[in-house]
């Protein structure tokens, strides 16, 4: 991503792309947007497409309406609302070279396709990817558009004064080399540019036209924000309770869409690159296709970690319904193939990070976040980075026995 974003020139004082970055090109947004069009290719979608040629697709109708609460797309009153939705995303990931984007002599239709396919699944798996990348690309945008001194100023000084000078600085800016010719537009856009490096710094940066009280925070540049819409509401009343378990349950709909993703993104990546054989060999695997996603920790009992791809393996169904959860009981995981499970998926990761087996997948940080969490330690987080055989040595501390390994654990029922 790096490299990708070094070797490209984003000077807007030359290109006056005034949409190299917009409102509706938050993490959590721009991230489904990108997943919107892996599944639209990997369905057999063909190149270039249109905004309308995504947002169409019975996977994306399906998951816009619960992790964002959107209307049918297929109204025609949602139409414009559903361009800006997908096509702002689009055009951001075409400014940055990602995409590429034509426009069809005669009527308004963009046309786009796939210029780096790696990053943009990438971008597509993890929202913490898509803030890494968004972050990378806006700080070389303003560097190259010779932005970069009045931004690096405000988060030296963090003061009201320099709070005004850049924003006027990226007003005026604005004015002056884009389509851009009104200053509220640019001030909205404004926030979209300092927010998210004021989170990778640690800074304070901008709420509502004026400079934040406190550092920013992640859910503060996400579309579905925690509590957008559970705003003002007593929750001591009934109309607070119905609205608290409204948002408790389109909070469920995107946890069980980042699952959903996940597991789809690991076995398109082991059909792709492991032939969709299992990632354990026995003799449950020979002869017999990958088709079961297996959580090593339960997500039910660790929801925080259950969409990391570093979490998921693949496994023959036997192997998922007779091994790693006994006579195909789904709350029972047994320990010893459970350590089995881990062995081999260090082996997976390792061969990708180190060998550089496939397309960049795996986060060696995340699977470090995976393993403390489900193990309950904090050994693994103070490991260097690909460590594996210090990796191993901690999984081997937390099955120490024989015994241990051979035990079955009851997530539902308490350990006697």
């Amino acid at each position: 991503m790096e490299q990708f974003i070094l070797a490209h020139t984003y000077d807007i004082r030359a290109t006056h792309n005034g949409r190299w970055i917009d409102q509706k090109c938050t993490i959590d947004e721009l991230c489904f947007v990108a997943d919107c069009i892996v599944n639209y290719l990997d369905e057999g979608g063909q190149e270039p497409f249109e905004s309308p040629d995504i947002w169409r697709t019975e996977y994306a109708t399906y998951e816009v309406q619960k992790v964002f609460c959107k209307p049918d797309p297929h109204i025609e009153s949602t139409k414009d609302e559903y361009n800006k939705f997908f096509r702002q995303p689009m055009k951001m990931l075409a400014a940055a070279g990602v995409l590429n984007e034509r426009k069809e002599q005669g009527n308004n239709a963009i046309q786009f396709s796939v210029a780096n396919k790696h990053l943009l699944e990438y971008i597509s798996l993890r929202e913490r990817n898509c803030f890494d990348f968004l972050c990378a690309y806006i700080e070389k945008t303003l560097k190259d558009s010779d932005l970069w001194d009045a931004f690096e100023s405000f988060f030296d000084e963090q003061t009201p004064d320099s709070y005004n000078n850049i924003k006027d600085a990226f007003v005026n800016f604005c004015i002056k080399y884009t389509p851009i010719n009104t200053q509220i537009e640019a001030r909205r856009i404004f926030a979209k540019v300092l927010n998210p490096l004021a989170i990778r710094y640690r800074k304070l940066g901008t709420i509502k036209g004026r400079i934040s009280q406190n550092i920013i925070t992640m859910d503060e540049i996400l579309y579905n924000r925690i509590n957008f819409r559970d705003q003002n509401k007593d929750k001591n009343v009934s109309r607070g309770e119905a609205a608290l378990k409204e948002l408790e349950s389109h909070e469920e709909d995107v946890a069980n869409y980042m699952v959903r993703k996940a597991m789809n993104r690991i076995k398109r990546y082991n059909d792709k690159y492991n032939h969709s054989k299992s990632e354990i060999t026995d003799e449950l695997s020979i002869g017999y296709d990958a088709t079961n996603m297996h959580h090593i920790f339960p997500k039910n009992q660790y929801p925080t970690i259950a969409d990391y791809v570093e979490n998921l393996i693949a496994l023959t169904s036997a192997q998922h319904f007779q091994k790693a959860h006994p006579a195909g009981n789904t709350s029972v995981v047994d320990l010893s193939y459970q350590y089995i499970c881990l062995i081999n998926k260090t082996a997976s990761i390792r061969k990708n990070l180190i060998e550089n087996f496939g397309e960049p997948f795996y986060n060696f940080d995340a699977f470090m976040r995976v393993l403390d969490t489900g193990l309950k330690t904090d050994y693994f987080q103070g490991l260097n980075e690909n460590d594996f055989p210090s990796v191993i040595r901690g999984i081997e501390l937390n099955y120490p026995t024989k015994k241990d390994r051979l035990d079955t654990f009851y997530y539902n029922v308490p350990r006697k």
